[in-house]
């Protein structure tokens, strides 16, 4: 009798924490290809490691994504898929958190939607990650879509090929032909685009309200969409955090690239490999290069269909998708110097004759390490988000910012907000990326607020206007007003205007097609 009373009271436990302690339902969605299973907890849907092309592995590699084969039944989409081939120690360096498991098959996207219905047609937001286009992954802790995804809005994050694996011009592979595919990586997203086309609507987003957003590489990837001609009406409008006036690759120097990274992995014959021969190389092989020489980051190259012309170029031209767009920097963002083995000093230095005219820009008591960060986070970032957005609003709305929100726990011991280190702000990430130094504290977390109001509702109306939020002018040629985002939101007309205006013109360094 007391081992049956016992039995009870074990039940009797668990049907309390079942109670209280609500196990996640699965909730099954058809796409184009077939149906998946996700997960509802918290009031909110997730659908992680959803293929939206075929694996780019065997004969696929350096192709354009495939389309996937429908499968019957139903495939599980409750856990992330692996993220593509790279140095895992980058993303853990830069404080975005490890991208293991990784494999060549790595097309994965990942969606949260308060509800998945039809009729809802909610705002859809799809990030893009940064990574100089040779590290990072769509399911890092600090891009989880849950936060934004609790303010009525749809969010996709996604991977893309990197490294030589994504951008690779070697002449084997017939890159030499017209328009022949270089940028597999930018491919990618296209096609991860053309998923959400198609699929977003059973998952309760509206197809004809996409958004999209990203950091570093992925605001660059923002940018080149916006100048690709195969993206197209795949998009409503873009938020650009942190682009970079780095210019793109010619074919000639991405071949010459290519080659050298064939040779290093074994591959003889230099131009007169096969590719065949290419195709047989580990994938692993990839995440494991190092040395000058062997890189493309953190730049695209030109020349292919998906980028034709450098992007620079196509905002000059008017050639690029008159979406409206939010842009800008941190005020550290000179910070992701160091990743590469440049000191901002040096940098400096490296100016020459130009030196005393970019000193005179600057307050005089700057000291030479000081100078140096502020002149390379101006000429690399800032001059350039004004650059693309003067370009722009003469096409379409456009507004530009200025991060310089420090976590309350880190803002004395820094210069200024480092390159990255908005993102959990932007994405309301704060507590779960595991990404931050000390804790985030009630004024962090109101900051987030501030901005992921600003961000979701300029995906669902294009304007980043929050209720009873300081109002943000556009940023035009004649009105250069930027939104600063601190302690406070403030507005600042003329934005280090001399500055950067000596620097995109005068200068003519912010974002200038130069050979290299």
């Amino acid at each position: 009798m007391r081992m049956v009373n016992r039995w009870i009271g074990h039940l009797l436990a668990a049907a309390i924490v079942a109670g209280v302690m609500p196990v996640a339902a699965q909730v099954v969605i058809a796409t184009d290809a077939g149906s998946v299973r996700g997960l509802e907890a918290n009031g909110l849907l997730a659908f992680k490691g959803l293929r939206y092309a075929a694996p780019p592995v065997g004969e696929a590699r350096w192709r354009a994504p495939q389309a996937l084969s429908p499968w019957a039944g139903t495939v599980p989409a409750q856990a992330p898929g692996a993220s593509c081939i790279q140095k895992p120690a980058l993303s853990i360096d830069s404080g975005g958190g490890d991208p293991r498991p990784m494999a060549e098959d790595c097309l994965f996207l990942n969606v949260w939607t308060p509800r998945a219905e039809a009729a809802a047609r909610l705002p859809v937001m799809v990030w893009i990650h940064g990574g100089a286009l040779i590290f990072g992954a769509g399911q890092l802790p600090v891009y989880d879509g849950a936060a934004l995804a609790r303010q009525d809005v749809v969010v996709v994050t996604l991977n893309y090929r990197l490294g030589p694996l994504g951008f690779f011009a070697h002449p084997a592979l017939g890159t030499a032909d017209a328009g022949a595919p270089a940028n597999f990586g930018l491919l990618d997203q296209i096609a991860a685009l053309q998923w959400v086309q198609r699929n977003i609507a059973a998952f309760g987003g509206d197809p004809s309200n996409v958004t999209v957003f990203g950091q570093s590489a992925g605001a660059e990837s923002v940018l080149a969409l916006m100048a690709s001609p195969l993206a197209r009406g795949l998009f409503a409008k873009g938020i650009a955090q942190s682009p970079y006036g780095i210019p793109s690759h010619t074919r000639r120097k991405a071949e010459a690239v290519a080659l050298r990274v064939s040779e290093a992995l074994g591959v003889p014959g230099g131009a007169k490999a096969s590719a065949a021969d290419l195709r047989a190389i580990p994938a692993q092989a990839f995440g494991s290069l190092d040395g000058t020489g062997l890189s493309l980051a953190p730049s695209f190259i030109t020349g292919d269909a998906a980028l034709p012309q450098p992007i620079l170029t196509a905002f000059r031209r008017g050639r690029q998708a008159t979406v409206p767009l939010v842009i800008g920097s941190t005020s550290d963002d000179s910070s992701v110097a160091f990743a590469f083995g440049i000191s901002p000093a040096a940098a400096f230095a490296k100016l020459g004759a130009a030196r005393t005219p970019v000193r005179s820009l600057y307050p005089r008591e700057l000291d030479e390490a000081e100078l140096g960060r502020q002149t390379v986070r101006d000429l690399v970032f800032t001059a350039f988000s004004r650059r693309i957005a003067v370009l722009h609003s003469a096409r379409a709305p456009t507004w530009r910012y200025y991060f310089d929100y420090s976590a309350s726990g880190v803002r004395d011991s820094r210069p200024g907000v480092p390159h990255g280190s908005e993102i959990p702000f932007t994405m309301g990430t704060l507590d779960s990326c595991q990404c931050l130094d000390v804790p985030a504290s009630a004024e962090d977390r109101a900051a987030a607020r501030r901005i992921t109001a600003r961000w979701t509702q300029f995906a669902r109306s294009g304007v980043p206007d929050a209720p009873q939020a300081l109002a943000w002018p556009r940023d035009t040629r004649r009105n250069a007003v930027v939104m600063t985002f601190a302690q406070d939101d403030q507005l600042h007309p003329a934005f280090m205007q001399k500055r950067l205006d000596a620097f995109i013109g005068t200068l003519n360094v912010a974002g200038a097609v130069v050979p290299r």
